[in-house]
């Protein structure tokens, strides 16, 4: 089983940074062979695609509204996952989770079935 556990949420005005982070775990995970991603999830709307990196950390994807604005990465000797987010919109606004693929899931990872493990989210805030 593998565990995720986010942290870094809160209330910042427009304009403003945070950095969310990712806790992964887990007996059998081995976190540096697994990509991670990020999803956001606005009131009233699905949950969408944010950003993901890949095992080595050599390859990033971003939703086109975060491009410029958001940076993914890890750090493998903390077992880390990370989202920057800079000059945040109120848009922005939404619960951040963080998520993994399972072993075997060959899914994309711009979509929710190329991962089997979320975290349990973390409420980013952003006030005009």
């Amino acid at each position: 089983q593998v565990q995720l556990v986010e942290s870094g949420g809160g209330l910042v005005q427009a304009g403003g940074s945070l950095r969310l982070s990712c806790a992964a775990s887990g007996r059998t995970f081995i976190f540096s062979n697994y990509a991670m991603g990020w999803f956001r999830q606005a009131p009233g709307k699905e949950r969408e695609f944010v950003a993901a990196i890949r095992w080595s950390g050599g390859s990033t994807y971003y939703e086109d509204d975060v491009k410029g604005r958001f940076t993914i990465s890890r750090d493998s000797a903390k077992n880390t996952a990370y989202l920057q987010m800079n000059s945040l919109k109120p848009e922005d606004t939404a619960v951040y989770y963080c998520a993994a693929p399972g072993r075997w899931n060959r899914g994309s990872l711009l979509t929710e079935r190329g991962y089997d493990y979320w975290g349990q989210g973390t409420q980013v805030t952003v006030s005009s």
